[in-house]
């Protein structure tokens, strides 16, 4: 598949845009402006064009522009242009993608490939997003869960079957612990035979899902320790839960499966007095060491943990940019310049370009991005909308 480039993107009603509309042609892009100017918008609007909430985790009914007096954002939608995968025709038309709602408040995002409605999914042939934001800056200081969300989206990157196996996962965890818990508040015997088949459902999702993390973190690892030339600090990464080192000890998914619906099954009296599921993957966290100082991340600086973690966001789009049959990784890297000293500044600009990935960076100051000059499109984003500085 060929590089999937981003060549344009149009926002309707997103946000703080009525309407704007980004030319990138393929290149990479750094944005510069104010606080409060729509920086992160843009971010937030290529990330739409992927399953899930996007890089702010929002709803729906967030992201339509609202005026003062509006109860509810209007009905937005998200256009864009990306490069078809090459068929050596010499022919090949840009692929166009859109994401939007068709009614203010409405709670159902339409997807369409070229003006046909298609599940979100399919976006993934054409555009997969890999976002780093300022939210993730306290990633070691947040709880475990926070750790799982950000792994999955790396491994859902490299194998988008992640994410149906985790709602799979999760809708059934959901059934299960309301027949435990309505048991236990009433004092009334569950329906095994439904427990049963609920409990077979998890494990089957559950031994995938920790099938999947165990080959992301191997290959990630790989990846990062053959990046010992670059200016980042090297994590040692690890996956803490049950399963998930069952899987990286090589156990195979036909063993996992049976062990966890039998765990399933004995905890059953303890998660239905607990109110929650205290065994399967979604327990489990994600360990990273930093490798030269031999420190958990926790207790490394505030600006060795943002490098650590750019590190191992730079790992997996390289690892991603030599996947066959998939679309290159588009990087969208929110206020990430700021946090890092000049040389790593250099760095950062030298890997993308070395990459050949394309890249969206925010920041305040047009002078963080000096290395990426004449390597990026720079736009500055003010309230006057996006001016491109080659059109000034």
């Amino acid at each position: 598949m060929s590089h999937a480039a981003l060549l344009s993107l149009t926002l309707t009603d997103f946000r703080s845009y009525a309407r704007a509309t980004l030319r990138p042609d393929g290149r990479s892009v750094y944005l510069f402006g104010p606080n409060g100017a729509g920086k992160t918008n843009l971010l937030e609007a290529i990330s739409l064009l992927s399953p899930g909430k996007g890089l702010r985790g929002a709803s729906l009914t967030e992201v339509g522009r609202r005026l003062p007096g509006e109860a509810v954002g209007r009905a937005w939608a998200v256009a864009a242009e990306v490069e078809a995968p090459e068929t050596g025709m010499g022919d090949d038309q840009p692929v166009r993608l859109g994401a939007g709602v068709e009614q203010a408040g409405a709670t159902r995002r339409l997807v369409r490939i070229e003006g046909e409605t298609v599940p979100p999914g399919r976006l993934t042939d054409h555009i997969r997003p890999v976002w780093l934001t300022p939210a993730q800056d306290r990633l070691f200081l947040e709880a475990a869960s926070e750790r799982r969300r950000f792994f999955d989206r790396l491994v859902f990157a490299g194998e988008p079957s992640h994410a149906s196996h985790a709602n799979a996962y999760d809708k059934a965890q959901r059934e299960r612990m309301r027949l435990l818990t309505d048991a236990a508040e009433s004092g009334a015997p569950a329906d095994t035979v439904w427990l049963t088949a609920l409990e077979a459902r998890l494990a089957q999702a559950g031994a995938l899902m920790a099938q999947a993390r165990a080959r992301t973190l191997l290959a990630l690892q790989t990846e990062i320790d053959g990046r010992g030339d670059r200016p980042f600090p090297r994590a040692c990464l690890s996956l803490t839960g049950e399963w998930e080192k069952m899987a990286l000890e090589g156990v195979e998914t036909a063993e996992i499966e049976p062990r966890l619906a039998a765990a399933l099954a004995a905890a059953r009296p303890r998660d239905g007095a607990a109110g929650r599921a205290l065994t399967g993957p979604h327990r489990g966290d994600l360990a990273i060491i930093h490798a030269d100082k031999d420190r958990p991340a926790a207790e490394c600086s505030t600006g060795e943990q943002k490098a650590l973690i750019l590190n191992l966001v730079l790992a997996q789009a390289a690892r991603l940019s030599r996947a066959k049959d998939a679309p290159n990784p588009i990087l969208l890297l929110d206020e990430v310049a700021a946090h890092l000293d000049l040389k790593r500044r250099a760095a950062l600009a030298d890997e993308l370009t070395a990459l050949g990935l394309q890249a969206f960076l925010t920041g305040t100051d047009e002078s963080l991005f000096d290395h990426l000059k004449g390597r990026a499109l720079g736009v500055r984003v003010s309230e006057l909308g996006l001016t491109a500085l080659e059109d000034v």
